[in-house]
């Protein structure tokens, strides 16, 4: 196992489960300490109990709602206070509501902005001064394929997933002569509870469950890559295979494709 992360910060947004907790758990094995947030201070108490007894490294914890951005200041004004400095951010909270365009509600597609976009920015322009200071440093977005392949009753889930890759391409340039990598990670379907909310009627997870993605496999692929100048993780492969296509195919892909992606 690497020793790269023995002894770094790592800050994980949404990490009082799925893959946010799995990647704590993964983190903390390799050494690192650990600031995590979540809405569910009780879970991440149970976390940080738990990691904190099994590795013996730091677990700070914090009750944070990305989507409010006087909270994400407040919150992590305090957590900057107390570090000397921060190697990684994984931003990883974010939600989803899978309804037709004519049926979204605008209360969702505000919330899912306000957590999956501005939430993401708010925290990332936290720790952007402290990273470009001390000279490194690392920024995971967690992105979805969604943010490559647009489907049917996903248009404001997917359209938030777009606006994350467009942010993440961007700090990536700005950040390279500061030594900063930054990193997108998009998955596609993951064994968690993000469809409890995303999928009410438990059609698409009937349809998809076969494919999906398993919270640890997905977190140690991200930890793996923590530190290394890695510009995307793109799981499963196939699946992205089909974004590269729908790329340079877009019109035949979408018809193909169109059976298919109805199954939400």
């Amino acid at each position: 196992m690497s020793d790269r992360l023995k002894n770094k910060t790592i800050i994980i947004t949404g990490a009082s489960a799925g893959i946010g907790a799995s990647m704590a758990s993964l983190c903390a094995e390799r050494g690192a300490n650990l600031v995590l947030l979540a809405r569910s201070y009780e879970k991440l108490l149970s976390l940080k109990t738990d990691l904190e007894s099994r590795f013996h490294v730091k677990v700070d914890i914090h009750k944070l709602d990305v989507s409010s951005t006087d909270e994400v200041q407040a919150v992590f004004s305090k957590v900057l206070e107390q570090l000397d400095r921060v190697d990684v951010l994984v931003n990883n909270a974010g939600y989803g509501v899978f309804r037709e365009a004519h049926e979204a509600k605008i209360d969702d597609m505000k919330g899912m902005f306000a957590v999956n976009v501005v939430g993401l920015m708010a925290c990332t322009s936290m720790v952007l001064p402290v990273m470009r200071q001390q000279g490194s440093g690392h920024i995971i977005n967690i992105a979805s394929q969604a943010g490559k392949i647009a489907t049917p009753k996903s248009s404001v889930y997917s359209a938030t997933k777009h606006a994350v890759l467009g942010y993440t391409n961007s700090l990536r340039m700005e950040l390279s002569s500061h030594r900063v990598f930054v990193t997108a990670v998009n998955p596609g379907p993951i064994e968690t509870n993000f469809f409890t909310i995303a999928d009410e009627k438990g059609t698409y997870v009937k349809n998809v469950k076969r494919f999906m993605l398993k919270p640890e496999y997905v977190a140690k692929k991200v930890v793996d890559t923590m530190l290394t100048p890695t510009r995307e993780i793109n799981l499963p492969g196939w699946m992205n295979a089909g974004s590269i296509v729908y790329t340079l195919f877009p019109r035949l892909f979408e018809r193909l494709g169109r059976r298919m992606f109805n199954q939400k």
